[in-house]
Formats: C-alpha cells, sequence, structure tokens
C-alpha cells in the first residue's frame, strides 16, 4: 500500500538550493549535540516545500539524516528536494502511519499563510490546516508502530497576543486576540502526540528571508527609498535568521533537553522604527518614510494587527538549552539574508 503513495526521488540531480548556507549550527554544536559524527537520524517532515521546510530538508540531507516528506503532490516534492516524498492532505485524514514508524522525529511545518487578508473563508483556513491537520498527523503518529519518538510542532509568536513593551518569554500565558485563540488550539493538537513522544513547540516569530515573509513585502518601498516606520514605529519585532530557525530545530532534534514551548527569536528584539532603519541602511537607502496605520489597515484589514501591534518576545529557554545564535545581531542578519545567506 505504501509503495502507491511513496515517490521517490529520481536519478537526475536537483537543482541546488543558494548557497552558502550556514550549517555552522552543526559544527558549533558538536560538543554537546552531536559527539563525533551523529548518528543518522529518520526524519519525516510537513510543510517540506516551503521556503524554512526546503532548507531545513537540505539541512538533514547535509548532515547524512534519512528524510522523508509528507505532501499534498508527492511527485512535485520529491523532485524538488530529491527525497522520498508521501502523499498526504493534513485536511483530509490521518497521516500514513506507514510512513511514521519508526522515525526519530517528526517536522510539522504545514499550515495555510496567516499573511494575507483574513477573510472569512481565510480564518477559517488558517485554523482548520493548524488544528485539524495537526490532529490528523498525530493520529497518524499514534497508529504507527513503533511510533515516532519526538514530534517538533511550528507555532507562532501570536501566541502571546498583543503585549506592548511587556517582554515575554516561554512562561508567558496566552493572548487573547483570535490568532493567539489559533495558536494555543494548534499546540494543544501537538500535544496530544505527547503520549510516549516528546513534543516540542517552536514559537516562531518574524523570519527574516529576501524570498518570501514580511521582509519580502517590505523590500520594494524600501528599495525605492519610501520606506519608513509603521503607525509610529513603537511596536516590537521579533525577528530571528532564517538559519538560526532551522539551528534551533535542529537542535530539538538532536537534544532531549529541548522540550515544550521554544521561543524563535533572536535575543534582541527591536521595534519596527529601529528595525526599519536598520534595513535602510542594509539596503544605503533612506528609511524615513512613515506608513500611517491607515494605509496598512486598509491593505489588510483584520490581519493588519500583527504589523501594527507586536509582541516583545524573547528565546528564554534556546539559548539555556545551549543554543548559541549564529546572527543575533540585526545589522549582520539582515546584511547576510539581503546578501543571499
Amino acid at each position: 500500500m505504501l509503495e502507491n503513495l511513496t515517490r521517490r526521488p529520481p536519478r537526475t540531480e536537483t537543482k541546488p538550493l543558494p548557497r552558502p548556507y550556514p550549517w555552522a549550527y552543526a559544527r558549533a554544536h558538536a560538543p554537546r549535540f552531536m559527539p563525533g559524527r551523529p548518528a543518522m537520524k529518520r526524519v519525516t517532515v510537513t510543510g517540506a516545500t516551503g521556503r524554512i521546510g526546503s532548507r531545513l530538508v537540505e539541512a538533514l540531507k547535509d548532515r547524512g539524516d534519512d528524510v522523508c516528506v509528507l505532501s499534498r503532490n508527492a511527485d512535485r516534492a520529491s523532485t524538488a528536494l530529491g527525497v522520498e516524498a508521501v502523499g498526504w492532505d493534513p485536511k483530509a485524514g490521518d497521516a500514513p502511519s506507514q510512513a511514521l514508524q519508526g522515525r526519530d522525529a517528526v517536522i510539522h511545518l504545514a499550515g495555510e499563510d496567516v499573511g494575507q487578508r483574513w477573510t472569512d473563508r481565510a480564518k477559517a483556513e488558517i485554523r482548520s490546516s493548524r488544528e485539524q491537520g495537526t490532529r490528523n498527523l498525530v493520529a497518524g503518529m499514534l497508529a504507527a508502530q513503533p511510533r515516532p519518538s519526538l514530534l517538533v510542532s511550528a507555532s507562532a509568536s501570536g501566541y502571546y497576543g498583543p503585549r506592548g513593551d511587556e517582554i515575554v518569554d516561554e512562561s508567558s500565558p496566552p493572548g487573547r486576540d483570535w490568532l493567539a485563540d489559533v495558536c494555543v488550539r494548534w499546540e494543544q493538537s501537538a500535544d496530544s502526540a505527547a503520549r510516549g513522544a516528546r513534543v516540542v513547540k517552536v514559537r516562531t516569530g518574524i523570519v527574516l528571508d529576501a524570498e518570501g515573509g514580511a521582509l519580502a513585502k517590505m523590500l520594494p518601498p524600501f528599495k525605492a527609498g519610501v520606506g519608513g516606520p509603521v503607525a509610529g514605529g513603537r511596536q516590537y519585532m521579533p525577528w530571528i535568521h532564517r538559519d538560526d530557525l532551522v539551528g534551533i530545530y535542529l537542535a530539538a532534534i538532536d537534544s532531549e533537553d529541548f522540550d515544550g514551548p521554544v521561543n524563535a527569536s533572536a535575543p534582541d528584539p527591536v521595534t519596527n522604527k529601529v528595525f526599519a532603519k536598520a534595513l535602510g541602511t542594509a539596503l544605503h537607502r533612506p528609511a524615513v518614510a512613515p506608513v500611517p496605520g491607515l494605509v496598512i489597515k486598509g491593505m489588510y484589514g483584520e490581519m493588519s494587527q500583527i504589523v501594527l501591534t507586536g509582541v516583545r518576545m524573547v528565546p528564554g529557554r534556546a539559548p539555556q538549552l545551549g543554543y548559541a545564535f549564529q546572527h543575533p545581531d540585526l545589522a549582520e542578519a539582515l546584511r547576510d539574508t539581503l546578501a543571499g545567506g
């Protein structure tokens, strides 16, 4: 039966991802997480064709792990990533247990993009893709024999809701807005895998990636010299370089000390005004043109609250568990991102 679902990678070489890719995490943490050459891990990934998923798969392959991905389009995923792919629609039913049995880790990244106008239909898709999709994945994990020993599930800084200047870490309670409720239910669905498995929930901030996400949307006006702070720029932005996000996922796989919620953001969150100035400097462009909040509300509707409020999230646990950020400085992280790092 599994043969009917599985698509193995073609023999032809796939196009490599942009280099250099700093697998420095693995080298820097070898004494703690990977003494000598680490034992090969058997890892299954959902959402693997996305921006973060594809880089995580490449990192796992580079260090010799056995990678399988679950995807709606197994043929396309296998061709794009050069790994074994198994067909699965997260909303259609339980994940195929045959593709999960005996895996050392399952990395769950699949979910509808939050960065869109929140129509009723979009909100329903954002919620169901996380809550129902995660429940269906866990059901497949629980049916697998032997069961996977680890689930690392994506979550988001939206878990905490708008908090102004308050510094929040993993011990802080959830917010009370719609997105916070989505994140709470998302994490609760992941926690149902805790029967015999370690569960890590990666609460992710704004990922620095010139090819997609928030930064990609900011680049055109900033490159044109008409970028600047939004709505006064006092709201905080918990940012993280995409390579550090991948590094945190690798750390969660390799170290059993990682458990429960882990904030994935750089140690020093900055205000939108500071971020705008740093981005302008990195692009050698002025960044003083203010963007009124009403303009953002008109463009994005309810979703604009993410841009206009923000949260001062800090990584409390990752550094305590031994993770050393490769890009802790915003100016350097922006330069590296814009240079194609």
